[in-house]
């Protein structure tokens, strides 16, 4: 049976170290860091965290209509199992090295550098600004997730994401193994040097957007003021209305109702590797 401690305003450093078997509600984690480092087994109901590095070294944590503020920073660092609900994360630099992570109906108003190095996520109906989001994550799934921030994603490995809206210049750089179904992203330089990426039913605006790839794959896909794409990918798209452009891709197959400028450049690739079916082409050179 947990511990039950309501409505206490807690200060100084490491107030409830090592804290097991605990239910906390209604209080406040106030100045003074590392307030439940070593914590486990702890169930947080409308509490607020206001200092840093409130759960590092953490296991089995639970958060419902919670709150870090700004200064609560490096928030959830080396912790295994955790979920959040219905919280907001208004601190930076939140997960790191962390393991089992659940978040559903959580909002991160300033998610810089948020989510680095972190295993097996789940989010659901997440909202998040802040740039380098993500970077090298594995064995993620996403449903319901809105981005503003550049850089997200970097070096992620097995990820699934499902309903999104990223506004993020570079995303999925340095990826692999990633499916993204019916979203939408918008973006400079989407994909470079990532592999088996997949987009399923999304609609996407990049300049050079998609290049230096191995295994790009377009399913049902409209490309929106996207210019000088594919440039060095081995491709397979089946893309709905024009493209604007496509560069030197390195090989497979491109079907499009229409391309505005077709490149193929001999001296950089073998155009006869990249087979091309449109229903008009533009300008092509």
């Amino acid at each position: 049976m947990k511990k039950v401690m309501e409505q206490q305003f807690l200060t100084g450093e490491r107030a409830l170290f090592g804290a097991k078997n605990m239910e906390i509600n209604y209080s406040t984690f106030a100045d003074g860091e590392s307030p439940l480092k070593e914590s486990s087994n702890i169930d947080l109901l409308n509490s607020m965290f206001k200092w840093k590095y409130p759960l590092w070294y953490s296991k089995h944590i639970t958060l419902k209509d919670c709150t870090l503020f700004d200064m609560a920073r490096a928030g959830i660092w080396y912790t295994d199992d955790i979920a959040m609900t219905d919280c907001i994360i208004q601190a930076p630099k939140t997960f790191r090295r962390a393991n089992g992570i659940k978040l559903t109906n959580v909002t991160m108003p300033n998610a810089e550098e948020t989510l680095w190095n972190c295993n097996d996520i789940q989010m659901k109906n997440v909202t998040a600004k802040g740039d380098y989001f993500a970077m090298n994550v594995s064995d993620v799934k996403i449903d319901g997730f809105e981005l503003v921030g550049n850089y997200c994603f970097d070096g992620g490995k097995n990820i699934e994401i499902r309903n999104a809206k990223l506004l993020a210049k570079d995303a999925f750089w340095n990826c692999e193994n990633v499916t993204v179904y019916d979203s939408f992203i918008s973006g400079e330089y989407l994909g470079w040097n990532a592999k088996n990426v997949t987009f399923i039913n999304c609609t996407i605006e990049s300049l050079q957007g998609m290049c230096y790839m191995n295994k790009i794959v377009l399913k049902d896909c409209r490309l929106l003021n996207t210019t000088l794409a594919f440039e060095y990918s081995t491709v397979d798209a089946e893309i709905n209305g024009m493209v604007d452009s496509v560069c030197n891709p390195s090989g497979g197959t491109i079907t499009a109702d229409a391309i505005g400028e077709l490149i193929l450049d001999e001296t950089k690739i073998n155009p006869a590797k990249t087979r091309i079916t449109t229903g008009a082409m533009e300008n092509a050179i």
